[in-house]
């Protein structure tokens, strides 16, 4: 990581700039993408597939068969996780169930409001360097909880034109009704248009890489919801003299293992706290499993030393992090 003191206010827009990347050529290579699935369907799933993730399918859905299997595949520790991460989302979720809620604006005239399920939602779950079953739980829980009808999983096939098995396990269990092994920004096409394979979707949630954010981005023009234009994933962690270094690591190598493109930020009022994270840093990510991934993000991320920690909040509020830790005394404040 860059390690920079006492910074101007000036020069902050650019210390803190993300990584990016050519828009442009993105653009067009996304749109050629999502026209072929719209007007070639399934055939031009299998092509896709073949030339982005070097395999050949011949079912594009995932059959029962293959998802009972996948069970067992995973190990009962990997279970038990699962279930308990399960039931801490569910209970959360289930508190923001509302009721209908009506109003007697004058008399004769009530307004009146009402939550009701989207009927068929696609969810997009990354598998490149990760397959990202946490992701499942995030949202096919809610997706279940709220109703709807249809809930359809997208995920890239390994080489073996195989779905991971704990991505399948986890989405028999948080109430999944179809998995595709197609991934990118064809599995996002495929989810907005529909295919003879795929069912087509009211909206579409869940992460990706460049490729899979513009193709939501593009398909939203046609008509199809999405959750949000999610962008590589970054951190920045707040941390004063009370903060224990070797979290601070961690929950800095927690997004910047995510991808080469990730984007972390230190902001500390303690050169001891820079110099004691920096060192567990590099102790965790010599016994990461995804090191080279980490290490290479790290090279694009940057460690501050600021006068005080009012000037570390306004430093925070000025990079507006996709996640904000804060290793301080009285956090809440």
């Amino acid at each position: 990581m860059k390690i920079i003191r006492n910074p101007g206010v000036s020069s902050w827009p650019e210390l803190l700039a993300r990584p990016v990347f050519d828009r442009e050529d993105l653009t067009t290579i996304v749109a050629d993408i999502v026209n072929a699935v719209k007007l070639n369907g399934d055939a031009a799933l299998r092509e896709l597939t073949k030339k982005f993730d070097g395999v050949e399918i011949s079912d594009i859905e995932v059959s029962n068969e293959e998802i009972e299997a996948a069970g067992a595949e995973v190990p009962e520790e990997l279970r038990a996780a699962i279930a308990l991460a399960k039931s801490n989302i569910e209970k959360f979720h289930r508190a923001q169930i509302q009721q209908p809620l009506a109003v007697e604006t004058a008399e004769g005239v009530t307004c009146w409001r009402k939550q009701v399920p989207i009927e068929k939602v696609g969810l997009y779950i990354p598998a490149g360097t990760a397959p990202l079953f946490s992701t499942v739980l995030m949202l096919a829980i809610p997706a279940t909880i709220a109703g709807c009808q249809e809930i359809v999983l997208c995920s890239p096939p390994d080489s073996d034109g195989r779905v991971n098995p704990v991505v399948l396990y986890t989405a028999k269990l948080c109430g999944v009704t179809k998995v595709y092994r197609i991934g990118g920004a064809q599995a996002i096409a495929a989810m907005a248009f529909g295919t003879d394979s795929v069912t087509r979707c009211y909206k579409i949630f869940g992460p990706g890489n460049q490729f899979v954010t513009m193709a939501k981005q593009l398909v939203a023009q046609f008509g199809t919801a999405i959750d949000m234009p999610a962008g590589p994933s970054e951190v920045a962690v707040i941390a004063d003299e009370t903060s224990i270094p070797e979290f601070v690591a961690a929950d800095l190598l927690s997004q910047a293992e995510h991808g080469i493109d990730s984007h972390v930020v230190l902001i500390t009022t303690s050169e001891k706290v820079l110099a004691e994270s920096l060192k567990s840093l590099e102790e965790q990510l010599d016994k990461l499993p995804r090191r080279e991934i980490a290490a290479e993000a790290l090279k694009n991320s940057v460690a501050v030393v600021v006068e005080d920690i009012d000037e570390a909040v306004a430093m925070a509020n000025e990079y507006a992090a996709e996640h904000l830790i804060l290793a301080v005394d009285d956090a809440e404040a």
